[in-house]
């Protein structure tokens, strides 16, 4: 299957891998690049620019096909080494960089310079517009029913890609809740050039997380998110648990004089703890509505080529066959 993203990132199919916070490793990464995806490791996962620069190394290692590393650009009192990050990516010879938070335009000449491609992750069509603006060569268009951070619009995919498709010229993927062939086949109807998954990839057998995650996943349904933060304004769609609902009874409580300080415990540094050590309880974190979608743990080659399957079984026969 030949789209503009497949074309624009030297890729098999039209499936990317999301950068996810303590999931994307070079294992990860590079299992969905075999699987002939676009893998995706995830750049402040590691400490300093030079472990990104070991990690993107081990993935070399493991993969000739090509990977990217996501940047995403937080507000902080103390900013990560962002220069070193970005003359790391470019040293390493990354070919994709998947941006997301901030406006990336700062680094745009850099990495644009280096002949690197750059798909900025947006959950608004303002904000992809302005992507498109400053030169980004794509855009992930992210849907209310993502993990993470959906922005606070509240706009689910279903309006979302075919509103990209009406205002963008540079090619999008549809990101949030993403797992089948039979979505696959929709968001290329609805205008876009692929899929980007997320949580969908933490139920595989390489992802490099520990099994409880799994298992809490294949045990969830898409009854099973709540959303975090509104209050702040810094919206994130978690998997529940008694952290998550601690959380949520303080948001109650404190309403509008709540401060990031009070919700500190069940957000802050508990992604080691969680994806590492697999206590599911220590706090929120990122998953999608999708979970109520994935039913297995299968290899990413496996998934990648049922997905594959599925999504050509239903453009060449199953809606052919409603034409009559």
């Amino acid at each position: 299957m030949k789209t503009e993203i497949t074309e624009l990132f030297g890729i098999e199919h039209p499936i990317m891998q999301g950068g996810m916070h303590f999931v994307g490793f070079a294992e990860m990464a590079a299992a969905v690049s075999n699987a002939g995806g676009l893998g995706i490791i995830t750049a402040l996962t590691q400490r300093s620019p030079e472990a990104l620069a070991a990690e993107i190394e081990r993935c070399k290692a493991m993969t000739s096909k090509p990977f990217g590393v996501n940047l995403t650009f937080l507000p902080s009192v103390t900013p990560p080494d962002y220069p070193g990050y970005v003359r790391v990516i470019i040293e390493s010879g990354v070919k994709v960089v998947e941006t997301a938070g901030n406006n990336p335009q700062k680094w745009l000449p850099a990495l644009k310079e280096a002949g690197i491609r750059v798909i900025h992750k947006c959950t608004s069509v303002r904000h992809a517009l302005k992507a498109e603006a400053i030169g980004c060569d794509a855009v992930s268009v992210d849907g209310f029913e993502c993990g993470g951070h959906p922005g606070e619009d509240d706009v689910p995919n279903f309006i979302l890609l075919p509103r990209a498709a009406e205002e963008l010229r540079v090619p999008f993927v549809a990101s949030g809740g993403m797992a089948t062939g039979a979505q696959l086949a929709a968001a290329l109807a609805l205008g876009a050039a692929g899929v980007n998954m997320g949580t969908r990839f933490i139920a595989t057998q390489e992802a490099p997380v520990h099994d409880n995650v799994k298992q809490a996943i294949l045990a969830a349904t898409e009854l099973d998110t709540r959303l975090i933060m509104r209050p702040l304004r810094n919206t994130e769609r978690v998997l529940k648990n008694s952290a998550v609902e601690r959380l949520l009874k303080k948001e109650q409580a404190l309403g509008e004089k709540l401060t990031f300080a009070d919700v500190a415990e069940e957000v802050a540094g508990v992604y080691p703890r969680i994806m590492v050590d697999g206590d599911m309880e220590a706090g929120g974190w990122s998953c999608g509505m999708v979970v109520g979608l994935i039913h297995d743990v299968p290899t990413c080659k496996n998934l990648i080529d049922s997905i594959m399957a599925e999504a050509e079984e239903v453009i060449r026969s199953r809606l052919t066959r409603l034409l009559g």
